[in-house]
This record gives C-alpha cells, structure tokens and sequence, in this order.
C-alpha cells in the first residue's frame, strides 16, 4: 500500500535565491554586481578557502585555526558604519566556498567555539536566507551538535557589548530563526523564549490583569512558582532574573528602545543610518512575533507592558523623513498588537465582540474615574460615542497635572510600571492612555475603506512597492506570508494587500512604458499636448463626471460614481483602432493626469527627481468600462442582450465615449481632502486615458472577491479549518480520520486484473469473493473493496519528524512480516449489461496504476484532505482523472469542480476525462480556453446548451421510432413533457407486464420465452448484432434488462432535456447547466477568482474541489476556488479537497522580487501544507524519460523509480544519433573574448552558448531529427531573444533546417516536455536564480531521450545545492562528443555503447561540422535540382541572411513572448502561420514607426543582429523570473 510522508525539516527547504543587477557600481559602494568569476578565483579570500577549507582532489588542507576564523572575521566581515551591515561581496565569496559547511560547522566546538566563530556561522546562515536557498540543511548532520550551536547563539550576548552591526546581524538570525518554525530544532529551541516563563519579566500590575484575563493560566502559574519554593527548599539558587526564558525578549525589547531614544541621532544632529537599520529591523521581528499565535499568546502583554508601540510614536525618528518605511512598520505593529483575536483560544472575535470588549473597558474607566478621581467626572459621565475619539480623549485627560496622570496610569490602571524611566513624559502617558481606550477601525472598515485601484501616492512608495532591485538587505513594510495565520480575516488581509502591490507593480511598469510613447509638451496655450502615439494610452477629449449617487446606509462614500471619458482613435492603424474598439464591460482603464515641465530636467536633477517627475505625472486613478458607445452614440460590445445579433452594426466615425465607474472609496477620500485641505480638483485635470492587456488586467475582480470574503461570514468546513490557518493535528483532515467514510468503494475500470489488485495490496490477504458472498476462483473486474479505515501503509507522519514518519514504516513493515495478515475482501461483480448498441458501451481505463497511485485514488475519493505530489512524469493527470471517474460513480449526486493553473493543463484533463465512463452531458468547461481543447465535442456553455438542443431533437425522434414499433401515434415525441407521459404510461408499465410473466416459473423454463414476449422487440431491430439468442432464459433475460436500460436513459436524458425546452434565453439556459446539470465542472484558477460573484448569485454548488498545479497557483488563487458557494445552515458543503502538485517544481510566478523573497508571496498553499507536515502521497514512478536521465532529477525525491514501459521500450534503449551520450554537460567557454552580457540588468546573454547550441541544433536536424521533437532551452528571457535571432539568421532560410518546435524559458516550459532538449544556462559570473533547486529540477526533467547542457563548468561545479545533478554530469566528458560516421537519425547501437566519439573543441569546431555537412547538402541539391543553385542562399555559418529567402511557413518557431505593448501584435502560434500570414515588427522598432509589411502573403523584414543588444529588453523583472 502506498507510503504517506508528512514534511519534515528534511523535506521542504527554502529555495528562492536572490539575484542580482549587472549594472556597473557607482565609486564606493559595495554593490555586488561588479564582481566577475576572474575576480572570485583571484581574491585573497579564495587563496585562503582553497588552503583550508575548499574540497578539491587529494590536496592536503591546514589544520582549523580559532584564530584565521577572527582574522577573516574582523578584517572581511566586521562593518564599522554605514546603513549596510555586512560587505555584501566578501559574505558572497565566502558563503559560495562552502565556508560555513566545510570550515565554520565541521570545526565547531559549544565549549570552545568564540564569539567571531559564532558571528560568522550567523551571517553565512543570514546570507544563505538573503539568497534564499537552504539554510539548516548542514547541520542536520549532527542535530545535538545543532541545538548546542543555537543555545550558544542565544547566550552570545551574555557579558560582551556589540556593534549596531552586529546587533542588527543578530536580530535577523532571530528573524530567520522565528519565520522557520517547521524545523524541530529550531522551534524546540526558540518557541521557549515566548512560552508563559517570560511573565516573570511583566511588571506587577501588567502581571495581576493578564491573569485576571486569563484564570485557566492560574494552574500553570502555579506550578512554576512551586518549582522556584522547592528549588529555595533544596537551597538551591533559584533567581528567576538569569533564565533565559525570562529575560531574553525583555533585555532585548529594552535594549532596542534605548537604541531608539539615544543613538538614533548623534551629538551633532546627524540620523545614524545603522541605527535606523537596526530599529526597522527590530519593529519587523516584534511583527513577525505578533503575527504567529505560537509566539503572541505570551508575548504580546510584554510588548503591551513595555509600551513599545507609545514609544515608537513619540520617537523622534517616527517623524523624522528617513523614518517613513520606520513609521510604517510601527503602524503595522500597532495594528498586530490590537488585533481582533481571542489570544487563549486563537479564535476570530466577531465585530460585536471587539465593541463589546471596547465599550466595557471604557465602562469600567469611568466607574475608576467616577470613584478616584474627581477632575474627570465629566468623562465618568460622558456617553462612550463622545469619548472614544483620539483628540476627545486627550482633551479631556489634559485637566490632570502630571503628577496625577501618572498616579492614574501606573497605579490605578497599571497599564505601565512606576519604574519605566518614559513613565516621567506627560505626552507618553497620555499616549498610553488614548491608545489603549480609543476606538479603533475595524479590520472590515479599514478594508472597505481602502479604494481597489492604486494611486499615484502608493504606486512610486518604495517601501511598500519596492523597484526591480531588490537584493533582501533592507526590510518593508509589508506582510509576509509563512507557515501560519491568526485569523481567516489575517489571512484574506495579508492576501490583500500583497496582492493589491503586486498587480499595482505591473501597472506602474505599464504606465513608466507607455507615458513617455506620447512625447507630452506644453503648447503655446500653456496647455499640456502630445506629438506621440502609444499603443496603450490615448489623448482624452473631453471628462466629465455623469452621476454620484447617495451613500448607503452606515456609509460615508457614495454607492457609485459613474463618468464620461471621450477620445479619438483616429491616427491608429487598424490593428490598434481595433483593440481601442474592443473594450467591453468589466475592463479596467486609468485614467493619468500629465503636466510635464516647461524646460527639460538637468542631468543632476534627472538623477534625483522621482519617475512621477520625469514623466510629469499628477495623479492616476483606475475606473471600470460600464458602456462604450461610438460617434453617433450607438452601443459597442453590448453582451446584455439590449442590441440582437442582427442589428449589429459596425461602429461608425473616429470619437468613442466610455462610461466608466469610478472607484468610490477613492473618490469620497479625493472630494474630502479638496473640501478640508483646498486640494486640486483632480477629475478637472485627466488627460490620458490609458488600457491594460486584458489578461493582465483581472485584479480588481480578485481584490473584490477577497475584500467580499472579508465581509462575509465566509466559512472554511470545519475539517480544514485549524490546518488551513496552521494549527492543530496535521494529519487531522486525512480520509482515515474523516466521518461519513465510503465503507465500500466501486472501483470500476481502476484494476486491470486480479493480479493487479494484489500488487496494490501486499500487506493484506486478499479474499475475492462473489456478489452471494461464495468464494470466486477466477476473479475479473470490475471490483468493489470494503476498505478498513485504518488501511495498512497510511502513515500519519508528525509534522517536522520525518525520521519518526519513516521508522514508523519501517516498523509497520517488520511487524507485517511477522504476523498473519488481515484480510481484505473484494468482491468481483458482473456489471448489467449497459445496452445493445456500440454506444452504449462503457470506455475503458487501460493504465495500470502502481501502487502508490492506487493509494492516492483511494485518499482521493473519501472524503476529507488528499495531497498529491507528482514528480515529472509520474502520471498526475492519469491520478486526478481515475479520482474523477470513480468519484462520478460511487456518488452520482455530488458535483465536483476541477481548478488548474494554465488552460493547457485543464485541456489537458478534460481530455482524458472524456476517455472515462463519465457522460460528455455532464462535463462543462468555463473559460476562454475551451477553444484549444483537441476534442470533436465543445464543453463551453454555449456549446453544452446546443449539445443538448441537438441531443433533445435525436431523442424525440427515438421516441417516436419506438411509439411506431410498439403501433402507437407518433405525437408522443413533440416535447420531453409527453414523452415523459408516455414512459410512464406505455414504456414502463409494459416492462413491468414482462417482468410479471418472466417471474413465473414455468415461463424460467422456456429458452425462448425473452425473445418471444420482449415488448419492445421491434424497437431494436437496428442494433448490429442480435439481441437473443434463444439458447437460455438467463443469457436473453440479461440482454432484455441491457435494451431496458438503454431505454431508461434516453427517457432519464430527455428528462434533463426538459428544462431546456422550458427555458427559452440562451444566458438561462446556460446557467441552468452550470448550476444544476453538469456533474464536473472546470475552469482555471483566475476564472473562479474573477466570476465569484456570479457564482454566488446563481447559487452555484459543488461538494468536492480538485486542483492540478497547485503548487503553482498562488495561495489566495488557491483558496477562492474553496468558497465559490454560499454555505448552508451555516456549514460549509465541501466534503473532499484534493490538491495535486509538485512542490519541488517552480512556484506562483510574483513579478516584483520584494514581494517574492521579502513577503514569500510566491509560497503557495500546496507547498505551505508540505511545511506544516500535512500528509502526502508521493507518486513513486517515472514514465517519461530514460532511467539514466531520470537519474539527473529523481535524487530530489523520496524513492522515484521507473515505470516498467522505460525500462522494456526499444527507443529507451537505443543511442541519440550522432551523439556518444544520451546527455552531457558541454563546458563553453569565452566566445571572442566574452562571457555572458547584459545590455539592462536581468538581460542576460551569452552569444557563445547560443552559436554553439544553434549549431548542435544545425547538425541534428542536418541528421534528419524532426524539428518538432527539438525543443531549445534557457534560463533568461535574454538568452531566448538571442538564440531566436541566431535561428532567425541560420535556420529558417534554409526549408530542411527551419525552426525548431520551441525556444522558451524553463519556466515557460513547465508542464511540457520534448524527446530532446538543448539547454542553456548563459551565466558566467554568478550561478544566479539557478541555485534555485526547483528550476534545476524543472530544466533536467524536461527531456524524454536526449538532454544537453550548455554552460561554465568552472561556475556550476562549485555550486553547493547543484552538486548531485553535476555530479552525474561531469562523470562524463565536458566536450561535446559526436559520432560523425552515423549519418541518419537511427541507429541500432546500445545507449551505454558510446561509439566512435570524436570531442568537439569549441564552437568553431562545431561551426566547421556544420558548415561542411551543410556543403554536402548542398552539392546533393545541386545535383538533383539544377535551378535550385540559382535562388539558394549561400551556405555559410557567418553569412548575415535575411529573411527573405525560403520562409518555411509551415515549421515557424512556436513562441511565446507577448507583442510589446507598444510595438508588434502577439506571436501567433505555430499551427496558425501557414493560413494567416502576420505582419511581425521588429520588438526594437519605436513607436509611431511603420513594421514590416506583409506582401503577397509572405513575410518580410530586416533579420536583427547576432549581437543580440538589437533587441529591446523587455520587463527586467521577467527576465529574473525567467519568463
């Protein structure tokens, strides 16, 4: 039976990996860019590594020495000022030596080990977070050893006095140490410093209210302090001051504040940088403590006791302008100290309960004040509504004297203690006061508040939308996402919020690219005009605001604001004017208000000034298309049903008037500062108006369906609900721990043959028996299994105990062995015969699933929590397709949604699915990519509603067919409703008559009784082969039930039909469908995210979720699809969540890298379960590529082996034509003196890997490898734009070369795979984002036959988290070897038999192999066809070709980067080139220039240059990314 893992800290590691610009450094800073491979071999630092510590073969390494670990310490690593804590680059060197595994952790000693050997294992540790790649996985080695190392951190500080360097390097080791509580050691480690013993450090009075908030902690309290009396007892010294428990977070809160108060700002006024640093970071760490309910429960009243947060606000640093991103911070401190939870039980307080808590605490003030102190009787009788403001408050405590302010707050509330030196400050206390007794926004205001389009304010912040360069040095103000949650409403608004930066990122990236198109001037008027073209944005007419209409009840912003917005589109050619013309309902504008200066900028000023001034950029504000009308006002895009599709009209003149609504939170904040503070009248100034593409443009649909979900009660089942947020028994939502279990499952078509169903089973004794309970000898499915509940090989792995998980399996294995085994009964059944007819037919499962996936279909169709990791190619859709089938079959009734990533994944579903026994009837597929689907039938709405007209008509007329048989009139089949009638009244009763006489026994007696009395005999006279056979009452009696229930379904169909008549308008129509007749309904993640309001209002249902990819789709993607439904009776419906993923693949792609390493957005939910130890199944067998390049990937996983059609199919076992190896790594070298380059930052090229590889390319498909069976890969969209012009230029002019199936990214290409693969990993400096395990895996597993890797071998072989993939690689030779005397794409030889290899030197020795082999294609051409010499392109692999010459329309490159927004249209795909030829521009060519042309159907253009600095760089960002 199948092995189910929980994480552990061996399990999921971190993998996102910082990345850095190449852009030259300025004069004394320390950027990291500068440095090149030449320079790291060269460094003194590299010297010292390779005498003591670097691995290399038999050379002899010094003795460890404490004090070469001081040197490098003090001279390398130690920074004496400035805002950056550490020298960037000698960390880099060191940490890329493997000095912490080789040298700092081998040689550590808890007894003897110094304070510089500790810092420096904290700051490689503190690097190896900042890069994002595993940070633990070295000491798991010795794990005593490990908590020895941590306990000595936490003493380090003990006696010695550090730098604000080095304090700031040891708070992010906290930080780093807090956010990985997953790991056992770690947590055991650090959870004690929050646990209740640091009470003992709370003041008195803090100590006497938190235990009156909390009597059940009275017991517990009580046991410790009868620990210290027996410890005074035993005259032990037992002073409670020097435990570590008790003054760790104290001593460190305290010390921080001293920071704060004193050495923010110098003797001469000067902000210190690295304190500023340091307090940013600290106010991240009380965050990061606050927001995890583990860490808060007992260390939030320290904070409160502290009055960190009052402190914080009074600093002069939160109102100096270098304390921006620090105010920010500490405002999101405040909003985690007063968060709305119930800290003892970790639950969501409801809005009544946080006013109720609100109104008492004030109640109860002002009975004290009534009591005890006479000058605030006014505020004792006040009514709370006047009292609860912030300015009322203070004015009203203002009538104390110091003196009795103080005597209040410390000794009658004792919200503070006496001895806090800040307790002497007037303004502290009555902050104290006014924060703990104001009323605060709730979670639910603040959101409802916030406006959902960015403005210009937000959008150029960079401590909350940070640029590209983000290198993980410096905090933000942001929320992060890890392993838990406090609250369903925390989770929705971390969500929220990264969500709404994420998507304002991109829109700011598409304003900063279409803005300057426009070219904006101040014309003689001294109005602002344009002498430009964008493709995106365009000049505004005329603005006016139409309608604002009233508020609704208990709100202040309007209920709509709707506007006018006019423009022209007169000097766009057709392709633009057509994409202007295409607004519809829903779509996002913005509208920009531009002023630029009078005179250009200076070079001093342009280096400072802001891109907002650069652009001359007021305000931007973002609405939605209600309607858009053309010149003569008549409606465009109308999909309401208002225009019929007759009367469609094109749109006439060049004028176009978009009602927009605008955002109503953001207009009541605009009108309200114009009224209070005499702002501009910002919708008097809008000048452009600017779209977005439209697939890039769904966010405002998802921030309103999260911000609904906040308004909602929205309910997670119950089941999920403590591990959804990170809490409680991981594996309590496992099937096996589940009610309402299926006791026996139907297996149908899963098991192949009995001897099938023992493999999946080897740890019971299975006992096939008959449908009578008789023993059955000869057993053939389909099956039916009485499953036990605590099925044998379902571990329950703890979370972050792998080992445990693992012996555990060990010992169920053991004691299997020795016992007898349980019994497990299967009973084999004849199914009934399913009808005479070829259709009737059920189709037919024919893989034969391992045991592993047998276990995942299991879990997957009882109820409760299935997770799924499959590695590549072991058969994920397969699993989720049979979990389908036999889900729609042992529970008809329910209704199941399937949720994926990307369209092609869920084509790729709905495929197969339709290759089951589940009826096309009740499939339906939502989305715009049900037209990809590769089927016959259409699944989309429109085409299931027609499907069923169709199929209602065919019925009908069967209907009549069977009235005529049985001399009946014929009207019975005018609608479904009198073919209902007359089943009741005709068919049914004269079935029932046959079933009365066939019971008789002496009727059982007669062979052709059946065929003689069958009523419906005449009827099923077409079907192909005779129905009875008179030879045996029961063999025609079985076929009599077959007709009888191929007649039931066409009634039950026509029953189904019926509503179809009765609704008359194609929207009721399909929505009936959704709602009500499909039983398994798809659609991609931003669909359900983008139509859930939809779904809500037309009660759409469903009981089970299962989703591909997760380990792709973002958490908040992830989770919306779970709540598509409104509950019932206040329970949620979902019964069953199945999540199929692969966590060791590449994650949710975040454009903005802040937002990726920073806030972890790119985590999703899959891969978070995997952290929190959720139970997993693992699919264990590979069925895609060959056992030895399996090998490159499989070590990622737990026991990934090979299906047995790798091992026994021929073509696995012949050689790659041409070439010794089935895969190598080819070392290349500097290529005209250069490495890689980068013409912007991210753009990476290396034109030696794309000569080199373009010519591997040449020489294959010269062998006559299909170019569709190639596919050519790279980590940077640089790479990819460069190899495309090398292709461009030395491929498609020639038609038996041409392009080859796809030039793409890796990450691009997950998902997909090709039978061989050419790689390139351009980077020659710095291993870069492919250190990111993940991305390895994903560009080793993507080959079935031939893999073959272009790079630097000095550079990767280095790489200490690639080294089991290049180990294997460079076992072989690092020169490409080639047999050159095979000359065909066959051979016979072994693929272990490496040939004749001859090794190829470099990329001008493969060019020669090429340009000869090319000449002998040549001279055969010339041979055979004489007038080819005539036209045919010179043969050189120098030549500069253009394009001209010999397009191969049918074999264009399949690509997939989008048409800049201001240049060419998208790239068609492939298979649309040969019939619509494009007219392609040049990605370089600017705007307002005319592209080439199309003439006469074929292409022409100009080829650009090989350099590849020709070519425009796109978004930096996706090139880091890798798109």
């Amino acid at each position: 039976m199948t092995k189910v893992y929980g994480t552990g800290a061996l399990d999921f590691k971190r993998h996102r990996v910082a990345e850095y610009p190449l852009n030259e450094s300025k004069p004394g800073t320390n950027a990291p860019s500068s440095i090149t491979l030449l320079e790291i071999q060269r460094d003194k630092l590299t010297r010292i590594a390779e005498e003591n510590w670097a691995k290399s073969d038999g050379k002899k390494l010094k003795a460890f020495s404490e004090e070469l670990v001081r040197e490098i310490y003090h001279t390398e690593l130690l920074v004496k000022s400035g805002r950056k804590t550490v020298p960037l680059q000698r960390v880099m060197i060191l940490e890329v030596s493997q000095y912490l595994e080789n040298y700092l952790w081998p040689n550590f000693d808890p007894e003897t080990a110094t304070f510089e050997h500790v810092m420096s294992m904290i700051l490689m540790i503190n690097e190896k977070f900042r890069e994002n790649v595993a940070a633990w996985i070295c000491f798991y080695n010795n794990k005593d050893l490990f908590n020895s190392f941590l306990e000595k951190v936490l003493h380090l500080k003990e006696g010695r006095s550090l730098s604000i360097a080095e304090k700031t390097n040891y708070l992010l080791f906290m930080i780093n140490a807090f956010q990985s509580l997953e790991d056992e050691v770690v947590s055991k480690t650090f959870l004690r410093l929050t646990s209740l013993q640091c009470w003992h450090s709370l003041s008195y009075g803090r100590f006497q209210i938190e235990l009156c908030l909390n009597p059940d902690l009275i017991k517990k309290w009580k046991k410790v302090a009868k620990k210290a009396k027996e410890a005074k007892k035993r005259d032990e010294s037992f002073d409670l001051s020097t435990v570590l428990e008790v003054k760790f977070l104290r001593s460190i809160v305290e010390e921080f504040l001293e920071v704060l108060d004193c050495e923010v700002v110098d003797e001469s006024g000067q902000v210190n940088e690295s304190s500023i640093l340091y307090c940013e970071r600290f106010v991240e760490f009380l965050i990061d403590l606050l927001s995890q309910l583990p860490t808060r429960r007992f260390f939030r009243p320290l904070v409160a006791d502290v009055a960190v947060v009052a402190k914080c606000h009074l600093s002069y640093l939160y109102k100096h302008e270098k304390g921006k991103l620090f105010s920010q911070l500490v405002d999101l401190l405040q909003y985690y100290e007063n968060f709305e939870i119930d800290d003892r039980s970790g639950r969501q307080m409801t809005d009544d309960e946080v006013l109720q808590t609100h109104y008492e605490r004030v109640h109860s003030f002002q009975l004290l004040a009534f009591k005890k102190v006479p000058k605030l009787r006014e505020l004792a009788l006040a009514n709370i509504g006047s009292i609860h403001r912030r300015a009322d408050l203070s004015n009203k405590l203002s009538k104390l004297t110091e003196q009795e302010l103080r005597d209040l707050v410390c000794s009658k509330l004792k919200l503070v203690s006496k001895n806090d030196p800040w307790s002497e400050r007037e303004e502290f206390l009555i902050e104290v006061m006014v924060s703990y007794f104001e009323r605060k926004q709730s979670q639910k205001e603040a959101i409802n508040a916030l406006p959902l389009y960015p403005n210009e304010q937000i959008m150029w912040d960079e401590s909350l939308v940070p640029s590209i360069n983000y290198s993980g040095e410096g905090c933000l103000a942001l929320p992060k996402l890890n392993l838990q949650f406090l609250t369903l409403h925390d989770y929705l608004l971390r969500n929220f919020n990264l969500f709404r930066l994420e998507s304002t990122y991109e829109i700011r990236e598409d304003i900063q690219e279409a803005v300057p198109h426009l070219l904006a001037y101040v014309n003689n008027e001294g109005e602002t005009a344009f002498r430009g073209w964008s493709r995106m944005g365009v000049p505004i007419k005329e603005f006016k605001i139409r309608s604002v209409k009233q508020p609704n009840i208990g709100e202040v912003k309007p209920s709509s604001v709707t506007a006018e917005v006019t423009f022209s589109i007169s000097s766009y050619k057709a392709q633009v004017r057509s994409e202007w013309n295409s607004l519809k309902e829903h779509d996002v504008l913005f509208l920009l208000s531009i002023r630029p200066l009078f005179e250009p900028l200076s070079a001093e000023e342009a280096e400072t000034a802001t891109v907002p001034q650069k652009l001359g950029l007021q305000y931007v504000r973002g609405c939605e298309v209600i309607e858009m009308r053309d010149e003569e006002g008549t409606l465009m895009n109308d999909f309401t049903g208002r225009i019929k599709r007759d009367e469609w009209k094109p749109p006439k003149g060049e004028l176009r008037t978009v009602t927009v609504a605008l955002d109503t939170a953001q207009y009541h904040m605009d009108v309200t500062d114009i009224a209070e503070k005499g702002g501009d009248d910002v919708y008097g100034t809008f000048n452009v108006l600017m779209r977005r593409k439209p697939k890039e443009n769904n966010f405002k649909a998802i921030l309103e369906s999260i911000r609904d979900l906040m308004n909602e009660t929205c309910i997670v089942p119950d089941w999920l609900h403590d591990i959804f947020l990170g809490y409680g028994n991981p594996s309590a939502a496992q099937w096996t721990n589940m009610p309402d279990l299926l006791d026996t499952v139907d297996f149908k078509d899963t098991f192949l043959d009995a001897d099938h169903v023992l493999q999946c089973f080897p740890d019971y004794q299975v006992s096939f028996l008959n449908t009578d309970g008789t023993e059955n000898l000869l057993p053939s499915p389909p099956f039916r299994i009485k499953l036990p509940r605590n099925l044998k090989g379902n571990v329950h792995a703890l979370p972050g105990n792998e080992k445990s998980a693992v012996a555990s399996i060990d010992a169920v294995g053991k004691a299997d062995n020795g016992s007898e085994k349980d019994t497990l009964i299967v009973e084999a059944y004849i199914p009934p015969d399913p009808g005479p007819y070829p259709q009737d037919q059920p189709k037919q499962n024919s893989v034969r699933f391992t045991p592993t996936q047998i276990g995942a279909i299991i879990s997957g169709i009882q109820p409760g929590l299935t997770m799924v990791v499959g590695p590549p190619g072991t058969g994920k859709t397969d699993t989720a397709v049979q979990i389908l089938n036999v889900l729609y079959h042992n529970c008809p009734s329910q209704r199941t949604l399937i949720i994926t990533h990307s369209n092609q994944a869920l084509n790729d579903l709905f495929e197969k699915i339709m290759q089951r026994d589940v009826p096309a009837r009740y499939l339906l597929r939502l989305g715009q990519g049900e037209q990809e689907l590769a089927t016959d039938l259409d699944f989309s709405r429109q085409g299931r509603v027609n499907a069923m007209l169709v199929r209602r008509l065919e019925l009908l007329a069967e209907v009549e067919r069977l009235a005529k048989s049985l001399q009946l009139p014929e009207d019975v089949g005018y609608t479904c409703e009198t073919a209902g009638y007359f089943w009741l009244l005709h068919v049914y009763s004269r079935w029932e008559q046959f079933l009365a006489a066939c019971a008789k026994p002496e009727n059982k007696e007669k062979p052709s009784f059946v065929h003689d009395f069958f009523p419906f005999k005449e009827f099923f006279t077409n079907s192909p082969n005779p129905i009875f056979t008179s030879q045996s009452f029961e063999k025609d009696m079985r076929a009599a039930k077959g007709c009888f229930r191929h007649l039931k379904t066409m009634f039950q169909e026509l029953e189904e039909c019926r509503a179809f008549e009765l609704l008359k308008s194609t929207a009721d129509r399909a929505n009936y469908l959704m709602t009500k007749q499909a039983k398994i309904v798809a659609m991609t993640c931003t669909h359900a995210a983008l139509k859930r309001k939809d779904f809500l209002q037309l009660g759409f249902k469903y009981d089970n979720l299962l989703m591909e990819e997760s380990a792709q789709i973002l958490e908040i993607e992830t989770f919306i699809p779970m709540l598509l439904q409104r509950q019932e009776d206040g329970y949620a419906r979902l019964k069953r969540c199945i999540l199929i993923g692969d966590h060791h693949q590449l994650p949710p792609v975040v454009k903005n890298m802040a937002f990726q390493k920073y806030s972890h957005m790119d985590q999703s939910l899959f891969t978070r379960f995997v952290r929190l130890g959720i139970p997993y199944i693992e699919l264990n067998a590979q069925g895609r590529a060959r056992p030895s390049l399996a090998r490159l990937y499989n070590w990622r996983y737990r026991d990934l082996g090979d299906l047995p059609n790798v091992k026994e199919n021929a073509i696995f076992h012949r050689a790659n034509a041409g070439f010794s190896y089935d895969y190598q790594l080819v070392d290349v070298p500097d290529y005209h003196g250069r490495g890689e380059s980068a013409p912007s930052p991210w753009f990476y090229q290396n034109e030696g890997e794309a000569e080199y590889l373009v010519s591997v390319y040449i020489f294959m498909r010269l062998l006559g490898y299909p170019a569709n069976k190639i596919s050519i890969l790279t980590t940077y969209n640089g790479q990819k734009l460069l190899i495309r012009d090398v292709i461009s230029r030395r491929c498609v002019p020639y038609d038996f070369i041409g392009p080859p199936h796809k030039v793409t990214t890796v990450d691009k290409f997950q998902g997909q795979q090709n039978d061989f693969i050419l790689l390139s990993l351009v980077r020659t400096r710095f291993v870069g984002h492919l250190r990111d395990v993940r991305r390895l895996i994903v560009a080793m597993s993507r080959a079935r036959l031939g893999l073959y890797v272009f790079g630097r071998r000095s550079l990767f072989e280095q790489c200490y988290e690639l080294q089991p993939t290049f180990q294997l690689l460079l076992q072989r030779p690092d020169l490409l070897a080639l047999n050159l005397n095979e000359v065909t794409a066959f051979t016979n030889r072994h693929v272990e038999d490496t040939g004749q290899g001859q090794l190829v030197s470099g990329v001008e020795e493969m060019a020669s192999i090429v340009n000869y082999k090319m000449d002998q294609v040549y001279q055969a051409r010339m041979l055979s066809f004489p007038a080819y010499s005539e036209h045919a392109p010179m043969m050189s692999i120098s030549g500069q070709n253009g394009l001209q010459n010999s397009l191969s329309s049918g074999d264009m490159m399949d690509t997939d980067t989008p048409a800049s927004q201001n240049g060419s249209p998208e790239d068609v795909p492939a298979e649309h080139k040969s019939q619509d030829p494009t007219v392609v521009e040049h990605p370089s060519a600017a705007e307002g220039e005319m592209g080439p042309q199309s003439v006469n159907g074929n292409l022409t253009t100009e080829a650009p240059g090989v350099d590849g600095n020709s070519i425009a760089p796109g978004n930096s960002l996706d090139e880091e990314r890798g798109e």
